[in-house]
């Protein structure tokens, strides 16, 4: 193959994404890893220290705090489509087990994302193109680029690609209630059971709203809400979960 038809990463990555970038910078932002120091900037000489300095490119942080985001709407989106019937704390469940970092990771792995990662040499050859929590924050980076190149639909067709597939795999692991799986996890690592506790009860008696909060031990609470006690305590052990899922106390 000549020089001239050789592809760039760029181009290859761009090819297996689907979307062509009309700003390619967003592209290669959300490939580059903290490690990577992109935010050093020098000036050009001693003498021009108050100049304008080098540009740099930023890392993915700020790309994985959006990509989360537009990530969470497209999958809660496609859930409330696929099972219409689904109370919300089974849908929490559903949606935890398609955003949680192993799953993102592989959604990373299937488009070789470990290969277009800029890394630090020391982080690459500690096999840090593999490490799930990378791939995952890239994946959720990558998201944002599309969404801010092409908007809300490009990057909602991008994740309905690969988030699709999955469905029907995490459609066994929903069968147990949100309660249950976050009951079965504090176990799991030898913790007191969950303590809910019912913040709020408004509305008619024929037509309450419930909001409770869930804890365990002494981390941080999550809340959540329904038309009856056991239906906002769904929601709640839902969130909690997979909070605790993506390694957040």
């Amino acid at each position: 193959m000549s020089a001239e038809t050789r592809k760039s990463p760029l181009d290859v990555l761009q090819q297996a994404l689907g979307h062509k970038f009309a700003d390619p910078r967003l592209l290669e932002e959300a490939l580059v890893h903290p490690s990577a120091n992109p935010r050093r900037s020098r000036a050009k000489s001693a003498r021009q220290k108050t100049a304008e300095a080098v540009p740099v490119v930023r890392d993915y942080n700020r790309l994985e705090f959006i990509g989360d985001r537009v990530l969470g709407l497209v999958v809660a989106t496609l859930l409330a489509e696929r099972f219409p019937q689904a109370e919300a704390g089974e849908l929490a469940l559903r949606y935890n087990a398609l955003v949680k970092q192993e799953s993102l990771a592989r959604f990373a792995q299937s488009l070789d994302l470990g290969d277009f990662i800029q890394l630090s040499r020391s982080e690459r050859d500690s096999g840090g193109a593999g490490k799930p929590a990378i791939l995952a924050d890239a994946c959720e980076a990558v998201v944002a680029a599309l969404y801010l190149d092409g908007g809300l639909r490009v990057a909602e067709r991008f994740v309905r690609r690969y988030m699709v597939p999955m469905l029907d795999e995490v459609t066994g692991g929903a069968a147990k209630d949100p309660k249950t799986a976050l009951q079965e996890w504090a176990a799991a690592r030898g913790m007191a059971a969950p303590k809910y506790d019912v913040v709020s009860q408004e509305g008619p008696p024929h037509e309450p709203r419930f909001t409770v909060a869930v804890r365990l031990g002494s981390g941080d609470p999550e809340s959540g809400q329904g038309g009856s006690k056991r239906a906002a305590e769904q929601e709640a052990a839902g969130r909690l979960l997979g909070r605790l899922e993506n390694g957040k106390k």
